[in-house]
Order: structure tokens, then C-alpha cells, then sequence
């Protein structure tokens, strides 16, 4: 029982709790949108757990690939992998076994949500951290791409396919993680210089890329807006998310005029708040 609870210990930091609840959130939030008519307790947990073992699994994949890099960026190199405290090819062979009893189980669910769960752990893993994210700073949108399936994926078991609506809030999260990314990287550009990865900031500078977030937070306040008129949430509800969205926007222009580490940082984490609050929105106005 102790070795067990060390091991999990060693990890729970491996699948990135924070970021792996939030994708979490998303996924409910699609399937409740749908205010689906068989919504079942059984079917709801399917969701959650298969969603939950998708995300962590490749979390803990890319974590043993990026181990390098990790211990180069003085922010990760205590993480388990890069301290040498786990084994990487224990480690390895945990996040296929979890990744593949995730998607297994949202396969033997439903035919189309499985596949979106495989289509994004396939993009995190291999075209985003695998392919792209050493070369160019545009590996972002990949990024982008395969944190939106978590709301496709729970848009599509509840209506049995992809449909318009599910796609506006895969956008949404699209146009999301630069906010949330982009706002990191310029935090720690000096820990991503070291390790060699490149980044918007270091690729087209500081200015560039705060255009580019408050662009991309304008974008993402329409497309969950225009998703949730769509999904027929109450005035209210809509005023709340429009309340949100002017708090993510006006922060972003603000980075844009007067440029600060302290507004960055409160961007990167008003950004994760904007984004739970509007999940939350949409879930409560369409139980």
C-alpha cells in the first residue's frame, strides 16, 4: 500500500491535474449542451471516465518524450521524469496501457466519440509534441486543435455525430489556448530559449504576440457566445458569459497598450477562469 501510494504520488503530477480537469469540464460541458434525451448517470460517467484516462494518458506520454527538455527548463526539471525519480519506459508503458483503456472505452461506447477521443490524443501526442513542437512555434494550433476534442467528443456522444454547434466550441477552445499559451511562454521565455524550443514570443516578439492573444481572446468570447445562443441558453446566462468575455478581452487589449509582467500574468490566469466560468455558464443554462 505505501509503494502504491508513492507511485501515485510520482504520477499524479505526470497528468497535469489542473490543466487535465479543465479539459475535463469541457468534454461535460459539450455532452450536457445537448441537452441529450437518453442522458444517463451510466453514460455520463462513461464520459468522464474514458475522457479522464484519454487526457491523463497522453499527458504522461508526452511527458516521457518532452523529459529531455524538461530537464533543461528550471520550472520542470524537478517534475518525476527529468529528476530521474521515474522510470521513463515504466512510465511509457503507463501511459499507452491508460490511453488505450481510455479510448477502448469511449470506442466501445459510441463509434464517432471514440474516434474524436482517439483524433485528439493522436494530435497531442504525435503531431503537436511530437512532430511540431521542437520546430515551429505554430505547433500551438495543433495544440489548439486536440484540446478542443474534449468538447467535440462530449458534443458528438450526446448527439450521435459532429454537428455545427460542437464545431463552434472546438474553436472556441481553439482560439482559447493562445490566451492561455501564449501568455506562458512569454512568462518563461527564458526556460523555452534554454531548451531550445521556439515560441511566438521569441519567433515574432513580445508585441506580436499580444496582438495575436487579444485577437484570438476576441475570437474565442464570439464563437462560445455564438454556441451558446445556439445551444438556447437564457438572456441571463448570455450576460454572465458576455460579462466574462469583456473581463478576457479588456485584459488582453490592455497587455497590448501597456505591456506588463504583471498584466501578462493576470491574463494567464483570468484566462483560465474565463474559460471554467463559460463552461460553467453553459452547463447550468442547459441542465
Amino acid at each position: 500500500m505505501k509503494t502504491l501510494r508513492s507511485k501515485f504520488k510520482l504520477y499524479w503530477p505526470l497528468i497535469k491535474s489542473m490543466q487535465t480537469g479543465l479539459l475535463l469540464v469541457t468534454g461535460i460541458t459539450g455532452y450536457v449542451s445537448t441537452r441529450c434525451p437518453v442522458m444517463n448517470w451510466q453514460s455520463f460517467l462513461g464520459l468522464v471516465g474514458s475522457l479522464f484516462l484519454a487526457v491523463s494518458g497522453s499527458t504522461i506520454l508526452n511527458m516521457v518524450y518532452d523529459r529531455d527538455i524538461d530537464a533543461k527548463m528550471k520550472r520542470t526539471a524537478h517534475r518525476p521524469l527529468p529528476s530521474g525519480e521515474l522510470n521513463p519506459r515504466e512510465a511509457l508503458l503507463v501511459g499507452l496501457f491508460v490511453s488505450v483503456l481510455g479510448v477502448g472505452w469511449a470506442l466501445s461506447m459510441n463509434m464517432v466519440y471514440g474516434l474524436v477521443v482517439f483524433g485528439g490524443l493522436f494530435i497531442d501526442v504525435i503531431v503537436y509534441t511530437v512532430w511540431l513542437k521542437r520546430k515551429t512555434a505554430w505547433s500551438i494550433v495543433w495544440g489548439g486543435i486536440s484540446g478542443g476534442m474534449p468538447i467535440l467528443a462530449g458534443r458528438a456522444l450526446g448527439v450521435g455525430g459532429i454537428d455545427a454547434v460542437g464545431i463552434l466550441f472546438t474553436i472556441a477552445i481553439l482560439l482559447w489556448i493562445p490566451t492561455h499559451i501564449l501568455t506562458f511562454s512569454m512568462r518563461y521565455h527564458q526556460d523555452y530559449a534554454e531548451a531550445g524550443v521556439p515560441t511566438f514570443p521569441s519567433t515574432y516578439g513580445n508585441k506580436v504576440t499580444q496582438i495575436i492573444i487579444a485577437l484570438s481572446s476576441f475570437g474565442a468570447a464570439v464563437a462560445i457566445g455564438l454556441g451558446a445562443f445556439a445551444v438556447g441558453l437564457s438572456w441571463g446566462y448570455l450576460r454572465l458569459l458576455a460579462v466574462l468575455a469583456v473581463g478576457v478581452i479588456g485584459l488582453a487589449i490592455f497587455s497590448v497598450y501597456r505591456p506588463s509582467e504583471r498584466t501578462n500574468f493576470g491574463l494567464f490566469k483570468y484566462a483560465s477562469l474565463y474559460m471554467l466560468g463559460s463552461m460553467l455558464m453553459v452547463t447550468l443554462g442547459t441542465m
